[in-house]
Formats: structure tokens, sequence, C-alpha cells
């Protein structure tokens, strides 16, 4: 029996499709709303093979540190101790988020908000009680797109928003000074096969293609793909000084190369 977190969100619900697609496991499907009440009744942890935790308060916006901490640390730190009391593997997400203002000369951990500190906890305290567990990875998905964004708004990938744009209004909107700012874009479906199928022992590890591009590179091939216009709005005020510059995954654990947004986005493609 495999423990699914999260299931109804973008990156859970590719896990569950991967799941009942592969028809092999027993899938328990729990969502953030009702994560603690699961917890109080279920008491079948002999049965679980795998915790696959993907569940939590997502937006980068969010201000509300209480429910913040409520779900993202809270929830996991318990359902965490369930993993390490019944030697249940657990596979969990944290964030890129977590090292700020990446440059490409200097890599270090430096959370702009409260999201990204929330995450942060929670592995520090894996990497503390590491030797507790029988077996858990943490995986650093670094800015994830692929099908299934429409209900995120704009917490949705810049891919598909632009997309969204430019197939209802014929533009996308780019904010100005876009050309300095890169992401490390990697695709849903990559996430669910690194996640599932890698020997890597218990740690904390980057998920992304270690191939960073520009959200003015990837605009342009929206655009091209779409046949679509680009229309430069200005920087949002409330953004300023929260929004990472640079980011890119440290991907030498994994032994072989993802394919890349440009990759995707190719006419061949």
């Amino acid at each position: 029996m495999i423990l699914l977190t999260g299931y109804k969100g973008f990156i859970g619900s590719h896990f569950q499709n991967y799941f009942e697609t592969e028809g092999e496991h027993d899938v328990i499907g729990i969502d953030t709303d009702n994560a603690w009440k699961f917890l109080s009744k279920f008491n079948g942890w002999e049965n679980v093979d795998l915790i696959i935790h993907n569940g939590a308060i997502s937006s980068t916006t969010e201000k509300n540190w209480v429910k913040i901490a409520h779900y993202n640390q809270s929830f996991t730190a318990h359902l965490l101790s369930h993993a390490i009391e019944h030697k249940i593997p657990v596979k969990y997400a944290s964030s890129a988020s977590v090292y700020g203002n990446q440059t490409k000369e200097c890599r270090k951990i430096n959370p702009l908000n409260q999201y990204a500190i929330s995450k942060l906890i929670i592995d520090y305290y894996v990497l503390d009680n590491l030797d507790r567990f029988e077996s858990i990875q943490g995986f650093r998905y670094f800015n994830v797109y692929g099908t299934g964004e429409d209900h995120k708004g704009d917490q949705a990938s810049p891919v598909s928003k632009f997309t969204k744009q430019i197939r209802e209004t014929g533009k996308l909107k780019l904010f100005e000074g876009s050309d300095k700012f890169y992401r490390d874009f990697v695709c849903v479906n990559d996430i669910v096969n690194i996640v599932l199928n890698n020997d890597a022992p218990s740690g904390i590890y980057d998920i992304g293609t270690g191939k960073p591009m520009s959200f003015q590179r990837v605009a342009e091939l929206v655009a091209k793909k779409e046949g679509g216009e680009i229309e430069m709005i200005p920087f949002p005020d409330h953004l300023k000084g929260k929004y990472q510059d640079y980011t890119c995954a440290d991907m030498e654990w994994l032994n072989y190369r993802l394919k890349t947004l440009e990759d995707y986005l190719s006419p061949e493609s």
C-alpha cells in the first residue's frame, strides 16, 4: 500500500495517474484539507510500503504563518514520526525555494519567503534524523511545469500561464527585466519518473535539468510555438526582494540528462 499526500494537486495528481496506469499498487490519496483527519483515524500503518508526501500549502506568497506551519511543518513531522515508528520508506517534496537568490558563482541556503522557510525546517529535521528512517529521500523540486496546472492561477508555471494567455488573448504578459531572471524548468513527468525510479541512498536531492533559462526566453519560445505576441508589463512591487534571480539544480547525483524546456517546446517535439 502507498500513501500519497497532495494527490489532488498538480504534482500529486501526476503520481496518482502513474499508479492508476501501472495498476500494481493500492494507493490511498490524502488531500491537504483532510490530512489531519486522516492521521487521527488511520490505523493501518503496518500495511504501508511507501509514503509519497507532496501535500502542502504551496503558495510562495502565503503570509499566514500559522496556516503554513500547521500543514507544512506539523503535519509533515507527525507523518514522518509514523514512518520512523513503522519503518516505512518516504519520498517527500522539498523545494528549490530554500536556496533563495542563487548565482552562477554562489549556491547557498537563503529562503526568501515563509513557504521556503517551512520546507527548509523539514529538510533540517530530516537531515538531523536520517539514521532513524528505514529510507527517506527529499527532493528539492525546481520550477515544475506540465499538464494539469489550470487550477493554480498565478502559481502556475510561466509555460502554462503564457500559453493560456496567448490562446485567450493572442498575447502573453511578461515582466520588464525578465531577461535577467533565470529558472531551472523541469517537466512534471520527469519529476515522477526520477522520484519513483532512482537508486540513490537516503538524503535530499535537487530535481531540475541543470540548464537554467530566462523568463524572456520562455516567453519567446511559447510565443513562437503558439503564434502570439509578447506584451511587457511593470514588475510587481509585492515581488521585489522576494523573487529569485537565478536557480540551477545540481544534478550530479543522477546519471542521465533530462530534457530541457527548449527540447519540449521545439517544433519537433
